[in-house]
């Protein structure tokens, strides 16, 4: 008998889903927990003798959209391939024409860039496992006393400015620390502090503040109109904004130039008035009510921001390779200028339901065959899957060696687990994120090829999330689950009980099972 597992908000009793189909299936479910994304979370696992229906009377994050199921296993909730989850698990139509409908409880994003524009706060919420917090945004040019000191009230008293690099570099504004060096948890890229120069006392009144902000603001702005350090916090914009960092940082400074202003944004983020901590989704939207505030999610706006960020470089090429014949297609990436290939199998036609696989550059295991990873032994298993369902796209993303650390930091990495540590740990001690892929690019040219919906081939619940959300349907995942050996046991262990991958039912409870076939 199958069994199915539903991944529940950590704060959401299991008492809160009801059954409206099949209803004995329901009655055996059980409680239990898991590791998703590296934290604990309550999950329902079912044991389904048919194929049923599953839905819910309260409001479940996307997160709860990843399933473990066997390929051809009966699905435990019925998405249809016109159906995508916004942040609060609310459905999306993913239709061309309707990608500005706004997630349900949300404000629309022209909304939002109007009370911009009229220099007007809005409350803007990133993704549940991501930071999961809501921030006060307004255009930096816009700032007055009364709304830094509202800002100051209901915030944290951090009060940032998110920039443009090129207006940072024009002030002599760098960063606090090296890309290399900088341990954030998210790799926010904090620069020194500053005070305005002229207007300004002890810089950290709400007057002064704002003499600051607006100095930053303002293209005649030299380098010593600040002193340094200060009170305000500016922040280093990542060029293609909320597409290549769904953070606010990026928010900011895209609402404020999708306004027609300068870019640069004040965020703050807001806290809970009982007990400090910060506010989480229910407390926001009673904030933004309270106050008659719009918010918006950063999801909303990814979808919102649809410029292009890839260009297909000549025409596509036949390739014929060990699993068969494919089309090869060459993109370049507008921001960074490196090229990927989407290799693409048979006719796609209305681009439903498409065998997808995104692969990310592994050097070591792609082309030498390393026995530390599977990267090479899945790029290997999506080809045949996709050559044995007669279509089907392989997108091969460049740049993002070692989880986009680089090759020379990964062997570094590879040295620090044959001391001892595990892959997570290892990035964790040269300072480097566990993962700082972005998907953006993929997502534009799985577009870009033809795909609507697709079945994703991947075991990694971050690549799932990284590709929702750019008009892109998940009609289902696919696992790719190759041998384990004694140089890879670990590795995959790893990923399964710190960074929430999913190999499959029968291997969820750890993978010491399956080396007695696969030694070597």
């Amino acid at each position: 008998m199958a069994f199915t597992t539903l991944s529940l908000h950590s704060t959401t009793p299991i008492s809160h889903f009801q059954q409206w189909k099949d209803q004995p299936a329901i009655n055996h479910a059980k409680p239990c927990t898991t590791t998703v994304f590296g934290q604990p979370s309550k999950v329902l696992s079912i044991i389904k003798p048919s194929k049923f229906h599953l839905t819910t009377n309260r409001s479940v994050h996307d997160s709860s959209i990843l399933r473990s199921f066997n390929s051809n296993a009966d699905v435990d909730v019925t998405i249809t391939n016109s159906t995508i989850f916004g942040i609060d698990g609310k459905p999306i139509s993913v239709d061309e024409t309707d990608l500005d409908r706004p997630t349900e409880g949300f404000s629309s994003i022209e909304e939002a860039i109007e009370d911009v524009r009229r220099g007007k706060m809005v409350v803007v919420v990133d993704d549940e496992d991501r930071e999961n917090e809501g921030d006060l945004i307004m255009a930096a040019e816009a700032v007055t006393k009364e709304t830094m000191a509202f800002i100051v009230k209901h915030g944290t008293g951090i009060v940032c400015v998110g920039m443009k690099g090129e207006d940072l570099e024009r002030l002599n504004i760098p960063l606090m620390v090296d890309d290399k060096d900088n341990q954030e948890m998210l790799s926010t890229a904090f620069t020194i502090t500053v005070d305005g120069r002229d207007g300004t006392t002890t810089g950290v009144s709400a007057e002064d503040r704002v003499a600051t902000v607006v100095a930053l603001a303002s293209k005649h702005s030299k380098p010593y109109d600040f002193k340094r350090p200060g009170h305000i916090f500016p922040l280093r914009y990542r060029e293609g904004g909320v597409l290549k960092r769904p953070g606010h940082t990026e928010a900011s400074v895209d609402l404020a130039e999708l306004a027609g202003l300068f870019p640069a944004g004040i965020l703050c983020e807001i806290v809970d008035d009982e007990d400090g901590s910060m506010a989480r989704l229910p407390k926001l939207r009673q904030f933004a009510k309270h106050h008659g505030l719009k918010i918006i999610s950063i999801a909303d706006l990814i979808r919102r921001k649809r410029e292009k960020l890839i260009e297909r470089i000549g025409v596509p090429t036949r390739m014929p390779t060990t699993w068969g014949p494919f089309n090869a297609y060459c993109y370049k990436s507008t921001l960074d200028s490196i090229e990927h290939i989407a290799l693409v199998k048979g006719d796609l036609g209305d681009g439903e339901d498409i065998l997808v696989r995104v692969h990310s550059e592994c050097l070591t295991g792609d082309i030498f065959g390393s026995g530390r990873c599977d990267c090479g032994k899945q790029l290997g298993l999506a080809m045949q899957h996709i050559e044995e369902a007669g279509k089907g796209v392989l997108v091969y993303v460049r740049g993002q060696e070692g989880r986009g650390i680089g090759l020379g930091n990964k062997l570094l990495a590879y040295n620090l687990q044959d001391a001892g540590r595990d892959t997570v740990e290892a990035n964790q001690d040269l300072g480097l994120p566990i993962d700082s892929r972005d998907y953006t690019v993929a997502a534009q040219i799985v577009k870009d090829v033809g795909v609507r919906t697709m079945r994703l081939m991947t075991n990694n619940p971050a690549k799932y999330m990284g590709l929702k959300g750019y008009g892109l349907g998940i009609s289902g995942r696919v696992p790719l689950v190759t041998p384990i050996t004694k140089d890879n046991k670990r590795y995959l262990e790893t990923k399964r009980a710190k960074m929430g991958h999913v190999y499959g039912l029968e291997f969820n409870g750890g993978l010491s099972a399956l080396i007695g076939a696969n030694k070597k």
